[in-house]
């Protein structure tokens, strides 16, 4: 578990399943931009994974499929000159990115009624509001 990705305290990805794509990078970089290849593609099979847990694996499916090609996600980075840089940018974003997906879902909103003060705090206020229109008016003869 030492080498692997970590994306929360008990789930770990293998690298052994992350595929990279190196290529250059568009943007400033001065006298090696045209030579080295610091853009990072890091791509992740969500769908063949074992690294995950059949039930958060469904959930993660279901919130980033429209990220997904084929159940692949992919993350690019391209934000530094370095690409080892980069190489850490696209692994974090890639733990956020599954973090995110198989977390739980929010508890459900409470209803709650308005409390009668507020009610006629905002009532009052329709009032005054209905008052001051009523009195920018011409009079009528």
């Amino acid at each position: 578990m030492d080498d692997d990705l970590r994306v929360t305290d008990d789930i770990a990805l293998p690298r052994a399943e992350l595929m990279w794509r190196f290529s250059r990078s568009g943007g400033p970089g001065g006298q090696s931009v045209n030579t080295t290849d610091s853009r990072v593609e890091l791509r992740f099979d969500l769908a063949g994974t074992a690294a995950l847990p059949e039930p958060l694996k469904d959930r993660a499916l279901q919130r980033l499929a429209g990220r997904l090609v084929d159940g692949v996600l992919s993350i690019v980075a391209a934000e530094q000159r370095s690409q080892l840089q980069n190489r850490r940018a696209a692994e974090e974003r890639l733990a956020a990115t599954i973090a995110a997906a198989i977390a739980p879902p929010p508890r459900p909103r409470k209803r709650t009624k308005p409390s009668k003060g507020a009610v006629e705090r905002r009532l009052e206020s329709k009032r005054r509001t209905a008052l001051r229109k009523q009195q920018r008016r011409k009079p009528e003869e």
